[in-house]
C-alpha cells in the first residue's frame, strides 16, 4: 500500500516492480532509497501525482516478481552473493578488455572514453574489494544469526562489534560507487553511442547500462531488504 510516509527504499522492498518507475524518472531506490519520493523529487521537473499515478498502475498489474522481501535472511545472502557478486566478476574482466579496446581505436575522436575507462576500473576495484568483505566478513555473520536463532542458542559477539558497523561500511562504498557510476551515465549521454560507434562500442555501452541496472538491484536487495532486517535481527538476541 503507498503512503507518503513510506521510504523509496521499503516501496521496492515490497513490489520490485516499483523500480521501473523510479528508473523511469531517474530516482535512486538503491543509495538513496531511504527518502520518501517527495523528498527525492524536490528538485525533479516532473509532478510527484505522476509518480504516484504511475506506482498505483503497477500496483494493479498481477505481479510474477520474486518476493524477496519474504526470503530468509542467509537465503538471500547466498542469493545476492552467487548471483550479483558473480555478475559483477564476470562482466568487470570483459567491460575492461572492451573499453581498453575502444580507447585505442576510438579514443582519439571520442576522447571521452579514457576518462569512462578511468571511472569503470574504479568501479571495478572498488567492488572486487567490497564484495569480499561482505563473503568473508558481514555474510558469514548474517548465517550465523540465524543459524543461532534457529537453534536457540547464544550469538557471539563478533570482533567488529555490531552488524550496523561493516553494514555502515557497505552502505558508504555502494554510495561512492553509485556516484562513480552517474558520471558514466553523464560521459555516455545515457549510454547513446555515437553515429561511428562500431559494433564492440554499441555492445560496450549496452554491457555498461545493464551492469549499472544489475547493481542498482545488487544494492537495493541489501541496502533496502537483508542490511535493515540483519540490524532488527541482531536486536533479538
Amino acid at each position: 500500500m503507498l503512503t507518503k510516509e513510506k521510504t523509496i527504499g521499503e516501496m521496492v522492498a515490497e513490489d520490485f516492480r516499483a523500480a521501473q518507475v523510479f528508473r523511469k524518472y531517474k530516482i535512486d531506490f538503491c543509495c538513496k532509497g531511504n527518502r520518501t519520493i517527495e523528498e527525492a523529487c524536490e528538485n525533479k521537473k516532473f509532478d510527484v501525482a505522476e509518480v504516484y499515478s504511475d506506482l498505483e498502475n503497477i500496483a494493479n498489474e498481477k505481479s510474477g516478481d520474486i518476493d524477496f522481501n519474504s526470503w530468509p535472511l542467509d537465503l538471500l545472502a547466498d542469493y545476492i552473493e552467487k548471483t550479483h557478486h558473480r555478475y559483477v566478476e564476470e562482466n568487470s574482466t570483459v567491460l575492461l578488455q572492451y573499453l581498453n579496446k575502444l580507447c585505442k581505436v576510438h579514443g582519439e575522436r571520442h576522447p571521452e572514453l579514457f576518462e569512462i575507462n578511468s571511472i569503470f576500473a574504479e568501479i571495478s576495484g572498488e567492488l572486487a574489494a567490497h564484495m569480499k568483505k561482505e563473503e568473508l566478513i558481514l555474510f558469514p555473520f548474517i548465517k550465523r544469526m540465524v543459524n543461532a536463532k534457529q537453534k536457540g542458542e547464544e550469538l557471539i559477539t563478533p570482533n567488529f562489534g555490531t552488524v550496523e558497523s561493516p553494514v555502515a561500511m557497505m552502505k558508504h562504498e555502494h554510495t561512492v560507487v553509485g556516484d562513480l557510476f552517474v558520471k558514466i551515465d553523464n560521459l555516455t549521454n545515457n549510454y547513446q553511442f555515437p553515429d561511428d560507434a562500431c559494433g564492440t562500442y554499441q555492445v560496450t555501452y549496452k554491457m555498461l547500462e545493464d551492469f549499472e541496472k544489475d547493481l542498482h538491484t545488487h544494492i537495493h536487495l541489501e541496502n533496502n531488504i537483508l542490511f535493515p532486517k540483519a540490524i532488527e535481527l541482531e536486536k533479538t538476541f
